[in-house]
């Protein structure tokens, strides 16, 4: 590459870098928090429902990560998350209705390849390895715990 071409290129990236848009961190981080805390409160309210209707305690986390998981991935069909998760960002990943769209966003996607080879096999390709390091701990943890109780 010639000078000359050199220094161009270097007043080219100094003017671009003055007019790159700076981002709302504060506002990113607001919409970030009150939207998960939205998500929060509608699975607290799911809770109450289901305590209302008699569900034992020790069963009311089970019954309502299935209720939101289930939102989550509907959501997620129909497209509304995903607008969710532009405009709230963290916020929209963090519950667990964030890992329910992280299984069907993918399997969505490659649909067309057909039900083994597409949604099949691509729906664990971003929650797989959370599965697999999840599943992997709590088998370690479990057995620390059976030889360290007595």
């Amino acid at each position: 590459m010639k000078v000359e071409e050199k220094t161009i290129i270097k007043k080219f990236d100094k003017l671009n870098s003055n007019n790159i848009p700076k981002p709302k961190l504060a506002l990113h981080c607001f919409n970030a928090f009150w939207v998960g805390g939205l998500i929060c409160v509608i699975g607290q309210f799911i809770s109450d429902i289901f305590s209302q209707m008699g569900i034992p305690k020790d069963e009311l986390g089970t019954y309502v990560s299935i209720v939101m998981v289930f939102l989550g991935a509907v959501l997620t069909g129909i497209g509304v998350y995903d607008k969710l998760g532009d405009f709230a960002g963290a916020g929209s990943v963090v519950p667990i209705t964030g890992f329910a769209n992280s299984i069907v966003s993918p399997a969505m996607e490659f649909k067309k390849e057909g039900f083994v080879f597409g949604v099949a096999a691509k729906m664990f390709t971003i929650a797989g390895p959370v599965l697999v390091y999840g599943i992997g701990s709590s088998v370690i943890v479990g057995i620390l715990y059976y030889f360290l109780r007595w």
